[in-house]
């Protein structure tokens, strides 16, 4: 394994990476769809809701809208992580020398404290520079597939600048870059899973007429609000609403995504010979 990484060329590992990561998240669309359609829901998570199960509402989604709906917002998805990723890569490696130019031994003595600052920048930037496309896959999962309001991705983009101006696709940011800094584990991702809930909430201010087949809905001016009105009206853990298929879902990516990462080097690296 550790022979054959290091016979990968840079341009290669890039190939084998992008190719994995597209293919994994066409995969798990469905739980992101699962995901936000539960995030959305104010009436609580039981028999006679909407939505009361993951079982039960992909049954739902499937029936009443069509099995194509759980890849709703697909495409906004894939350039998500593909511009994330470039401009979070760029940054990091970009403010790595330039402390390494400034001051070495600056750098060395304080490399890893170094290294987390600049990983929490580079993902702030990208975060801030890819979270139109964010917007744009929420209301894509957020509308009705039998009452469209959009036509695709770019028509979404378009009528949504238009019609709300541009600052509308930046609803939601303030939760978002609390989500920033780097996490890995169960107990940060349920720590943090609030934020990204009142983000999607956020996201579909402003479109909420074209949801009231879905049931309630919430009218909420910024996140600290968001936050009160959730609690105050459905509770404390509706804040984890959709919690099950997001972790379901990060467990399954990642075990997936190596596996077709290392499969896919293993063709590149036959094909080199």
């Amino acid at each position: 394994m550790a022979e054959h990484q290091s016979k990968l060329s840079a341009t290669q590992s890039a190939i084998a990476g992008g190719i994995s990561g597209a293919f994994t998240r066409a995969i798990a669309q469905p739980l992101d769809v699962l995901k936000v359609r539960f995030q959305l829901q104010l009436e609580p998570i039981k028999t006679g809701s909407k939505y009361s199960s993951i079982l039960q509402a992909v049954r739902s989604i499937i029936k009443e809208e069509g099995i194509t709906t759980l890849w709703s917002g697909h495409i906004p998805a894939q350039l998500l992580s593909i511009s994330y990723g470039i401009i979070q890569f760029a940054t990091y490696e970009k403010l790595t020398q330039i402390c390494c130019q400034t001051d070495q031994q600056l750098y060395k003595t304080h490399k890893h404290w170094i290294n987390f600052s600049n990983g929490a920048i580079a993902a702030t930037a990208a975060t801030i520079f890819s979270f139109p496309l964010d917007t744009v896959r929420t209301r894509l999962i957020a509308e009705q597939k039998t009452n469209k309001v959009y036509k695709g991705f770019s028509n979404a983009f378009i009528m949504i600048s238009k019609n709300e101006g541009p600052r509308a696709l930046y609803k939601g940011i303030v939760p978002t870059i609390a989500q920033v800094a780097p996490h890995a584990g169960f107990v940060s991702k349920t720590a943090i899973y609030p934020f990204d809930l009142i983000k999607k909430r956020l996201q579909i201010q402003g479109f909420q007429q074209h949801r009231k087949y879905f049931g309630r809905q919430m009218y909420c001016n910024g996140a600290i609000h968001c936050i009160k009105l959730t609690i105050s009206e459905e509770g404390f853990l509706a804040l984890y609403k959709g919690f099950a298929p997001s972790i379901f879902k990060a467990v399954f990516v990642s075990a997936l995504h190596f596996a077709v990462y290392d499969e896919i080097k293993h063709h590149i690296l036959k094909l080199s010979v």
